[in-house]
């Protein structure tokens, strides 16, 4: 009879230099996380922070504690990374459709190995979840869990339609409610109708910042059998739909102010910088009409993303005017800057 010897289990550090793990592996990790995403996820869960502040300096008093610049920073460090970490998972469940759409994207390439690059995202997303748990408010785990499990959805989901949609935005929602949930404790009933309107038009935002992504990827998605909205409706169509829903988040917003479903001041200088939104949106709209395939289809992603994020940045002067003005500036030109260092529509 054979003796049986069992084999020792591989420390995850011997894994990583088996698979050629280094300095390009790291490069590629990063360019694959796409930083111009992480103001979306960054922005978005700093609405949540901004308003439990806003609930801080109430003089109601409706919550006690506020979060400290340490507290905020790691908060936000968290929600920064987010979507990148996150985007590693993506790009690993969308390899069919990449191979058409972006061949030369790291993974794609074999540039980016899947093994180390998912044990890597792991661990990631433990450490994030742990340091939620120790240093935060462990509640606010269930939304970054809920942000995880909506990211492996969205890469099915998508292939029905508008479900990818709105897969997609409730995904960044719960970068919001992370944001506020970490934040501090409170007993405090946050799904008013007020607090709704706000999530609903992050999901709204990001919603329709995802149709418009969607034209780069026609040929490949189609090919690979994901029904999305430009795949069901066609390219004619859907540059008709890119015109008319750049409308979408104004009118939703006018509806919610109207039938005080939105009941915070519509303040001067969220007015301003909605308006500034708008601009973007219709801009976003025009293009895809006029340009709905090719490199143009990549490069008007540019002002897609702006849109998106700088409307999240809007929203929170509804509660924190002066944080807005300077997110709104920053952001629009981070954004446009990261995005310019991704040029190649393929990567």
């Amino acid at each position: 009879m054979k003796n049986i010897v069992a084999k020792p289990v591989q420390p995850l550090s011997a894994i990583f230099c088996k698979s050629g793990v280094g300095w390009r592996f790291f490069k590629a990790y990063l360019k694959s996380m796409r930083l111009y995403y992480s103001f979306v996820t960054g922005i978005a869960g700093w609405i949540g922070v901004a308003y439990y502040e806003y609930l801080a300096d109430l003089p109601s008093a409706i919550v006690e504690i506020v979060p400290s610049e340490t507290k905020k920073l790691l908060i936000l460090s968290l929600l920064f990374l987010s979507w990148g970490v996150n985007q590693i998972i993506n790009d690993y469940l969308g390899l069919k459709e990449d191979r058409i759409n972006a061949p030369q994207r790291p993974m794609v390439t074999g540039e980016l190995q899947p093994v180390p690059a998912l044990l890597l995202t792991g661990f990631l997303l433990i450490f994030t979840g742990g340091i939620t748990w120790i240093y935060l408010e462990p509640f606010a785990l269930f939304f970054l869990i809920g942000g995880v499990l909506l990211n492996i959805l969205y890469e099915y989901a998508k292939g029905y339609g508008i479900w990818g949609n709105i897969t997609f935005g409730l995904m960044i929602g719960m970068a919001t409610l992370f944001g506020g949930y970490a934040s501090g404790p409170t007993d405090v009933d946050l799904f008013t109708s007020n607090r709704q309107s706000v999530l609903f038009l992050v999901v709204l935002l990001n919603g329709l910042m995802t149709y418009y992504t969607y034209f780069k990827d026609y040929r490949g998605d189609r090919k690979a059998g994901k029904k999305t909205l430009i795949v069901s409706y066609g390219l004619r169509t859907s540059r008709v739909h890119a015109a008319v829903f750049a409308f979408i988040p104004t009118i939703s917003l006018l509806i919610l102010h109207k039938y005080e479903l939105l009941t915070v001041e519509l303040n001067q200088t969220f007015v301003i910088l909605w308006l500034a939104v708008f601009c973007m949106h219709l801009i976003t709209g025009i293009l895809y009409y006029l340009y709905p395939t090719g490199k143009s289809s990549y490069s008007s992603l540019g002002i897609n993303f702006q849109g998106c994020v700088c409307g999240q940045a809007a929203l929170i002067g509804l509660f924190n005017q002066n944080l807005a003005i300077w997110l709104f500036v920053v952001s629009f030109i981070l954004v446009g800057l990261l995005f310019k260092l991704h040029a190649n529509h393929k990567g």
